[in-house]
């Protein structure tokens, strides 16, 4: 790769990693990009991103919940200015009710996969002595959420680790952020039935759902704003919690 910058975008293959992966391009990024299951699709958004942007795109296939696959992952990275976790997975149903599989699977990979990723990327940008990590959170970590105990506390989980590794990192330049979303429009929110996200819109002084370009924009103005923001959980949820 150039001397142009480049950003790791883990579950990139649609959603709200696609839309920061295009926008991320537009502005220049070589990008290594991310996806657990979908590689057809994150293989066509690599192709249409280097073929509209003139940037290198990487499709890695990967768990990132599991630590032998991020680190064949940093395998293909020498060099990263930006690491945006936005891997995550939902689950909605009683705490009694849900497996202890259930669980882990929720927390490995909201949770785990920042640890694993982070530790992995912290040494590429130390010897530079600048870089970004954003941690795409949700409201739910703020605030918590019935039906989703397992989310809410992986989601709570990621914004200590936000705010903790941001001081351990700042004397080094490396500035770390999480952006808390609201509802977005994305396919997360499929299980939800026509009315339930009825009531749900109504509830938001928006009126309207987010969308995942409004969360690529934000990590965008992250990377491009005051170096001495960090260590913040910022909410993007339309006025809603």
């Amino acid at each position: 790769m150039n001397n142009r910058k480049t950003a790791l975008i883990t579950g990139a293959s649609r959603g709200i990693g696609a839309a920061i992966a295009k926008l991320l391009a537009e502005n220049g990024y070589h990008l290594v990009l991310t996806c657990d299951k979908s590689i057809s699709a994150l293989v066509k958004l690599s192709e249409q991103i280097m073929e509209e942007y003139s940037v290198s795109c990487t499709p890695l296939q990967a768990d990132m919940s599991k630590e032998e696959d991020v680190l064949q992952i940093f395998e293909h990275i020498k060099n990263l200015d930006v690491v945006v976790n936005n891997a995550g997975i939902s689950h909605v149903g009683l705490l009694s009710d849900m497996t202890s599989q259930e669980w882990h699977r929720v927390l490995g990979v909201n949770l785990d996969s920042c640890f694993y990723t982070s530790r992995a990327a912290i040494p590429l940008m130390l010897n530079k002595h600048e870089g970004h990590i954003i941690n795409i959170s949700s409201v739910w970590g703020n605030v918590g959420a019935s039906m989703e105990v397992a989310y809410s506390a992986s989601k709570g989980g990621m914004n200590a680790f936000t705010k903790a590794l941001a001081k351990e990192l700042a004397p080094s330049g490396i500035r770390v952020n999480a952006i808390a979303c609201g509802v977005i429009d994305t396919q997360m929110n499929a299980c939800f039935t026509e009315e339930d996200m009825a009531i749900l819109k109504s509830e938001i002084p928006a009126d309207r759902l987010g969308s995942p370009m409004e969360v690529a924009q934000l990590v965008l103005q992250l990377i491009t704003g005051p170096a001495y923001l960090t260590g913040q959980v910022i909410t993007l949820d339309g006025g809603w919690i």
